[in-house]
């Protein structure tokens, strides 16, 4: 049903290369550019060019191939509906942020599976700008997020609230303290999420309100696992800005101190967004039930 011209097209874009695609789908190199060759025609635009020794993407191919991932994404969840209907089952694949990752959310889709039997959930971890994309391709049902965006074509179910905070070991001198000066944490060690990330932009963001930049801190680490950084904080090595909800295991646990900062009120909200077009809205209700039954038992 799927022309492979869409998946030849898809795969020469993922490798910026006709040779790489050619080797990827065991095609030869001149089968993919006659593919390419067709699509080029039938649309009358260019989708690759070479400048200066460079690949590059059109702007009308980066239409054409946001419109193949689409029809990709709605092929495979085709063949995945009707794969479920013969089993009697169901697969949804949810999208999170490595903060959302780090919260509650794994142990309460796991919750909603094992107590509704016949359902399956596959967890993809990316970045809040891929997520977006993927879910709109139909590579993705749901996607778990933190904040919102305005897209067309989606909606937003507000899951919960949560608010960036400092984190530290029970051992370090804030440990008993009620919260922390901005003038105080610009003499400690932090280890922060990488500059892309939802969480790091929250913190500058409020630093700038603030009139104070990140420069002005001691960043001696910045990384993109949550876990390792909450390892890393356990251990000494620094303190970090987290969200609340991805250190609620630790809390209990008494092993990482969470307190506020001084004029800094990082609130947002947490988000399952989904297409307008999802008619699974069972499981959604399902999914929200188990993660409030899940946070219930970390107070």
């Amino acid at each position: 049903m799927l022309d492979q011209k869409v998946i030849t097209l898809l795969k020469v874009y993922e490798k910026k290369s006709f040779s790489k695609a050619s080797h990827s789908l065991s095609i030869t190199q001149p089968a993919v550019s006659q593919h390419i060759k067709a699509l080029e025609e039938e649309f009358g635009v260019k989708i690759f060019e070479r400048k200066s020794g460079k690949f590059i993407v059109t702007k009308e191919g980066e239409m054409i191939v946001q419109t193949a991932r689409k029809m990709l994404g709605l092929h495979n969840l085709l063949m995945q509906e009707l794969e479920d209907r013969s089993k009697a089952t169901e697969h949804i694949t949810i999208g999170v942020t490595h903060t959302v990752e780090s919260n509650p959310i794994a142990e309460s889709l796991a919750k909603f599976c094992s107590e509704n039997e016949g359902i399956s959930i596959k967890i993809v971890t990316d970045s809040i700008r891929n997520l977006y994309k993927k879910l709109k391709s139909y590579e993705l049902d749901l996607i778990i997020v933190e904040g919102r965006s305005p897209e067309e074509g989606l909606k937003f179910f507000m899951l919960d609230t949560d608010f960036l905070c400092l984190a530290v070991s029970p051992n370090h001198q804030f440990a008993d303290r009620e919260l922390v000066t901005l003038s105080e944490l610009k003499k400690e060690n932090l280890i922060l999420r990488l500059p892309n990330s939802g969480t790091r932009n929250l913190f500058v963001a409020h630093l700038e309100s603030n009139n104070m930049d990140i420069n002005e801190f001691n960043v001696i680490l910045e990384l993109d696992n949550v876990a390792t950084i909450k390892d890393l904080i356990r251990r000494d090595f620094g303190v970090s800005i987290l969200p609340k909800s991805s250190c609620l295991d630790e809390i209990k646990k008494g092993k990482i101190i969470v307190l506020p900062i001084e004029n800094l009120s990082m609130i947002r909200e947490m988000n399952i967004v989904y297409r307008d077009d999802f008619n699974q809205m069972d499981i959604l209700r399902g999914i929200v039930k188990a993660y409030n039954e899940t946070l219930r038992l970390y107070k």
